[in-house]
C-alpha cells in the first residue's frame, strides 16, 4: 500500500489533486469575500497567502515532473502548510484566548517592501476586516478553526508524502511481482 502511495506521489495526478484543493480554497475565500461580504482580516490574508503558496507548490511539479521540481514543490508545500497552521492557530488564539482583547491585530499586511501584494492586488490581499469577527460558522466551527483543521491536514499529508519519498520499497516490489 505504501509503495502504491509513493508511486502515486510521483505522478502528475497527485500534484493536480493538491493544486485543485488549493484553488478550491482560494475560490471559496474569494466567494466569501466578494459574494457573501465577509471581509478578510490581516490573519485571513496571511492564511490566503499560504494557500496561494501551496497552489504554487503544486504547480511547480506540474510544469516538469522531475525529482528536482518535486523537491521544490515539497519544500514550498511544507513551508506554506506549516506557516498557515501557525497563523491560523494564532488567529484562533486571538479570537478565543484569555485576554484576547489585549492582542493587537494589524490593519495593513506586513509584506516585504519589494513585494507589497496588498497594494498591487488589493482585492486579493487587502485586509479591510476585523480579526475579532467570527460570525461565519459551519458545524459550530468558525473560519479560523476550519483553516486550522485544513492546514493541519495539509501539514500531515505533506509529512507523510515527504517521508515516503525516502523509503525504499524494493522488497515489496519483488514480492508484488512474484504474486502476479
Amino acid at each position: 500500500m505504501f509503495y502504491d502511495i509513493q508511486q502515486w506521489s510521483h505522478s502528475r495526478v497527485a500534484w493536480q489533486v493538491l493544486f485543485l484543493s488549493a484553488i478550491s480554497l482560494l475560490a471559496a475565500a474569494l466567494y466569501f469575500q466578494h459574494v457573501q461580504g465577509l471581509q478578510p482580516c490581516i490573519m485571513c490574508i496571511y492564511q490566503r497567502t499560504a494557500v496561494i503558496a501551496i497552489l504554487i507548490a503544486a504547480f511547480v511539479p506540474l510544469l516538469s515532473n522531475s525529482f528536482f521540481m518535486r523537491l521544490i514543490g515539497f519544500a514550498l508545500w511544507g513551508t506554506a502548510s506549516v506557516q498557515g497552521l501557525l497563523v491560523s492557530t494564532e488567529h484562533k488564539d486571538i479570537l478565543f484566548g484569555e485576554n484576547s482583547f489585549l492582542v493587537p491585530c494589524a490593519i495593513e499586511p506586513n509584506f516585504p517592501s519589494f513585494m507589497p501584494l496588498h497594494q498591487w492586488f488589493p482585492d486579493l490581499f487587502g485586509a479591510p476586516g476585523d480579526c475579532y469577527e467570527n460570525t461565519w460558522q459551519f458545524f459550530s466551527l468558525g473560519m479560523a478553526e476550519w483553516m486550522q483543521v485544513i492546514f493541519a491536514i495539509y501539514s500531515a499529508v505533506f509529512a507523510f508524502m515527504f517521508i515516503l519519498q525516502f523509503i525504499s520499497f524494493s522488497n515489496n516490489k519483488t514480492i508484488r511481482q512474484k504474486k502476479v
